[in-house]
């Protein structure tokens, strides 16, 4: 049964496959704005080698630190990882409160599973899993968007309690319950 869990290096030879397949897709490109872009543009040519690799896990575990450093307009978030034994499946994060960005695209959370893993659910259990951590940051009511023509992700969202809002910005904006 997969499971939430703290960026961990025991998934590293899954990860670096996931991000292989997210590359693929064509994830990684100079347009891709998302942090699965950014990773892959920033870190990719390190992940191979085991220290880099876990020294990337620590440093998206202190992400979640108040005083960590990070790029401008960045919030803390908590990144967690979809995985099943060593498997890596998907991530998520969730950003601990909203920069006027965030609030027009971004949303508290974001998820992205890896392709070969896609259509078994695993996004739907994966946002499950991660309302309760937004709760307990004291985000009441997450914000989750996505594209318009996400037409997965915004049953994802629905099917986890999601209240259409509205739509700006080529955004689909959801009000998620976290308790």
């Amino acid at each position: 049964m997969p499971e939430l869990s703290p960026p961990t290096a025991r998934v590293h030879r899954s990860f670096v496959a996931a991000m292989a397949e997210f590359s693929a897709e064509g994830r990684g490109s100079a347009e891709d704005g998302s942090t699965i872009g950014a990773d892959l543009r920033e870190f990719a040519h390190r992940w191979a080698v085991p220290g880099e690799f876990a020294a990337y896990v620590d440093r998206l575990r202190s992400q979640a630190l108040e005083d960590s450093p990070r790029p401008d307009g960045h919030v803390p978030s908590t990144t967690l990882w979809w995985i099943q034994d060593d498997d890596y499946l998907g991530c998520l994060a969730i950003r601990h409160r909203l920069t006027p960005h965030l609030r027009e695209i971004g949303g508290h959370i974001g998820y992205s599973v890896r392709p070969t893993a896609r259509r078994r659910g695993h996004a739907t259990g994966m946002l499950r899993a991660a309302l309760p951590v937004a709760n307990q940051l004291g985000i009441e009511s997450a914000l989750v968007t996505c594209d318009v023509d996400n037409v997965a992700s915004r049953k994802v969202i629905e099917s986890n309690g999601g209240v259409f809002e509205d739509q700006r910005s080529g955004k689909v904006r959801f009000r998620v319950p976290t308790a």
